[in-house]
């Protein structure tokens, strides 16, 4: 049987899937399953890495089942994921201590506001093109080496690793042989100086994170190992990563400079393509990375709202106003006046900045 074939794993924030495509780019077969998040207090979200893990695997060996392939079948593997979502987890053991920090948490607010009178501060939307926010994984970092009892010691001995969703599938597909992340995930860390394309030294001595934390950052399609020969059967090569709205970005074919995809997931993104310059918005847009390929880089602009998918599950779950998503459709086409009610103006927001950056 031909190996001519693709397995994407799109690890999101409420659902894990695995897609197989043969050599057309034709689908061939997916399975998709729900991820658990939990709000232990007020803004905080989190989830279970090991449901992350095997559900993912879970998924793969579905989508092979329903193709009637086997491992050996299947030519690599690529990875898009959740970003900024913080795991650190035990170097020897693979055990995490503490559940992953979904990127919607805001725990991290009060230390944001503290860590903004560091002289640093005023240095890292140059250097990284981030915000400081909760959003982005430093401060979700530094909260667990705070936080978790003996976190920081053993970070500093060098037993602990960081990684993102990406990262951690990684480590543990490979078996723990390849600690590693690509530059779109790393540019959405607030550690990552988008300028130099490195781990930014000075930001990490500000923050007193070790840098044998972070993982070593490739270009997007780049040898990142192969699969442990036992979980799909033999191995597999994973040969590509990208934070899921680059992928998105990509997918959709914005090489060129101006080009602008908009995704609605569990929130909203936008990000425009800007080819090889960094620019810098006056409307609260960051600037990123969109991707780097054979070392060319192309940088972007993007805006973001936390709620769309997000909301929608929100109204069926916890509201019960409808009982599938797709009823939610139905409903808004048999609205002919809204009576001059608005819901979600904030990408509207996202969309006039992006256009006057």
């Amino acid at each position: 049987m031909s190996t001519h074939y693709l397995l994407a794993i799109d690890q999101g924030t409420t659902n894990s899937r695995a897609i197989i495509f043969d050599e057309n780019s034709d689908l061939i077969a997916l399975h998709e399953m729900s991820l658990s998040q939990y709000y232990p207090q007020s803004g905080w979200v989190e989830q279970n890495p090991k449901e992350i893990l095997e559900n993912t695997i879970l998924c793969c060996k579905e989508a092979m089942a329903k193709a009637k392939l086997q491992a050996q079948n299947i030519a690599g593997i690529g990875i898009s994921n959740q970003r900024e979502t913080t795991i650190i987890w035990d170097r020897l053991t693979g055990e995490t201590i503490y559940p992953a920090i979904v990127w919607q948490d805001r725990r991290t607010a009060d230390l944001c506001e503290k860590l903004s009178q560091k002289p640093i501060a005023k240095q890292l939307t140059k250097k990284t093109g981030l915000l400081l926010d909760p959003y982005f994984s430093a401060t979700k970092i530094l909260w667990l080496l705070e936080n978790v009892p003996n976190a920081k010691e053993r970070a500093d001995k060098g037993e602990l690793l960081f990684g993102t969703v990406d990262t951690y599938l990684l480590w543990q597909l490979t078996k723990g042989k390849n600690h590693a992340t690509d530059i779109t995930n790393a540019s959405r860390t607030l550690l990552f100086n988008i300028h130099e394309q490195c781990w930014d030294e000075d930001i990490l001595n500000a923050f007193h994170i070790p840098k044998s934390l972070l993982p070593q950052v490739f270009d997007n399609a780049a040898d990142f190992g192969k699969t442990d020969a036992h979980i799909f059967g033999s191995s597999i090569r994973i040969a590509g990563i990208a934070g899921d709205q680059q992928a998105s970005a990509i997918g959709q074919a914005c090489f060129d400079p101006g080009l602008t995809k908009i995704t609605f997931g569990t929130g909203g993104f936008l990000l425009m393509n800007t080819g090889s310059n960094v620019i810098y918005s006056q409307q609260g847009l960051i600037s990123t990375i969109a991707y780097r390929l054979s070392n060319q880089i192309a940088y972007g602009l993007e805006g973001s709202f936390f709620s769309a998918g997000a909301s929608i599950k929100w109204l069926r779950d916890t509201l019960k106003l409808i009982r599938t998503a797709a009823e939610s459709e139905q409903l808004s086409q048999q609205i002919t006046d809204n009576g001059g009610c608005l819901f979600g103006t904030c990408f509207y927001r996202v969309r006039r900045a992006i256009l006057e950056a």
